[in-house]
C-alpha cells in the first residue's frame, strides 16, 4: 500500500497538488473564474458542501455574498467583533428594534451593543430565518441517528463549536444563529410554518460594518420537515468595497437604523478607525 510508510504517505499527498474538488477553498481567491467585483478585490472564495462550515475574519466594509447553488442549502450565521468577541449578533436585538422578524435586502445585523456588524445590501432569495436557531446533537441524534460533526447529519452547532474553537472561542460563546435560504412563516396561531428555499441560483450579500469573525455551518433547517438529511452546496464570496455612510439610503431608511450605525461609527472614531 502507497501509503503505509511515511514516505509513501508523503508522496502521495504531494501528488494531490493541484487536484481540485468541487467544495473547496480557492487560494489565492484571485484566481476564481468571473469574480462578482473588481480584478484583485475577492479576498474569499470557496464552496461548502452541505453538513460542513465554513469560517473567515473580514474587514470593515468588505461584502459577502452567500449563494445557493442547487437550492437546497441552509447558511446559518453567527458573527462576532473581530477584536473583542464578547460583542457579537445579538438575533433579539437584530428582530425586536427594526420590528421586523423577516431578514431581507436593507435589514441590519445588530451586535448586542446596539451596533451594526453587517448589513443585508442585497437579496434574490427572500426565503431566511431569525426565529428558530440551527440543528442540534440531540436534535439530530434523534432524527437522523446522529448529529457529531463526523457524521453523515452533522448538527450546526456542533460545526460551529468547531469553527469557533479555531478562532480562539469557546461553546458558551455560541449564541442564537441566523438563517439563510431556508425560513419559516409565523401563523396567526403562534405556529411556525416551514417556507423551504426559493430554488437555485439564490444570493444574499453582506457588508460588514465593522471587522467581523464570519461562522457559517451549511446544514438543514431544523424546521425541515423532510425525513432524510437534505443539504446541498453553498458558494460563499467575498470582496473589498467600502462601509455604508451617511446619506446612503441604507443608513437613513429608518430612526432605528440609523441610530445604530450613529453608534457604530461614534465607537469607531473614538477609536481612531474612521
Amino acid at each position: 500500500m502507497a501509503t503505509a510508510t511515511t514516505h509513501g504517505a508523503r508522496d502521495h499527498a504531494r501528488a494531490q497538488e493541484g487536484t481540485h474538488a468541487e467544495a473547496m477553498p480557492v487560494v489565492p481567491a484571485s484566481t476564481w473564474p468571473a469574480p462578482p467585483c473588481e480584478a484583485g478585490h475577492l479576498v474569499w472564495a470557496e464552496t461548502v458542501t452541505g453538513g460542513n462550515y465554513t469560517h473567515r475574519v473580514l474587514a470593515r466594509g468588505t461584502e459577502l455574498r452567500l449563494t445557493d447553488l442547487r437550492g437546497h442549502a441552509c447558511a446559518h450565521l453567527l458573527l462576532y467583533a473581530a477584536d473583542r468577541p464578547w460583542e457579537r449578533l445579538n438575533v433579539a436585538d437584530t428582530v425586536k428594534v427594526q420590528w421586523n422578524a423577516y431578514l431581507a435586502e436593507g435589514r441590519l445585523l445588530l451586535s448586542d451593543q446596539g451596533r451594526v456588524l453587517a448589513s443585508v445590501v442585497a437579496d434574490t432569495s427572500g426565503r431566511h430565518d431569525a426565529l428558530c436557531g440551527t440543528s442540534t446533537l440531540v436534535r439530530n441524534t434523534r432524527r437522523y441517528g446522529d448529529g457529531t460533526p463526523q457524521s453523515a447529519s452533522p448538527a450546526g452547532r456542533e460545526l460551529f463549536k468547531l469553527a469557533a474553537a479555531k478562532n480562539g472561542l469557546q461553546p458558551r460563546d455560541l449564541p442564537p444563529s441566523l438563517s439563510f435560504f431556508q425560513g419559516v412563516e409565523v401563523r396567526e396561531d403562534g405556529a411556525l410554518d416551514f417556507t423551504g428555499s426559493s430554488g437555485p441560483g439564490g444570493s444574499v450579500t453582506l457588508r460588514a460594518e465593522q471587522d467581523v469573525t464570519v461562522l457559517v455551518a451549511n446544514v438543514p433547517h431544523p424546521a425541515d420537515p423532510r425525513p432524510g438529511y437534505v443539504c446541498t452546496p453553498l458558494e460563499v464570496l467575498a470582496w473589498r468595497a467600502a462601509a455604508t455612510r451617511p446619506g446612503d439610503p441604507l443608513w437613513e431608511a429608518t430612526p432605528e437604523g440609523r441610530r445604530a450605525f450613529l453608534n457604530t461609527t461614534g465607537f469607531l472614531a473614538a477609536r481612531g478607525l474612521v
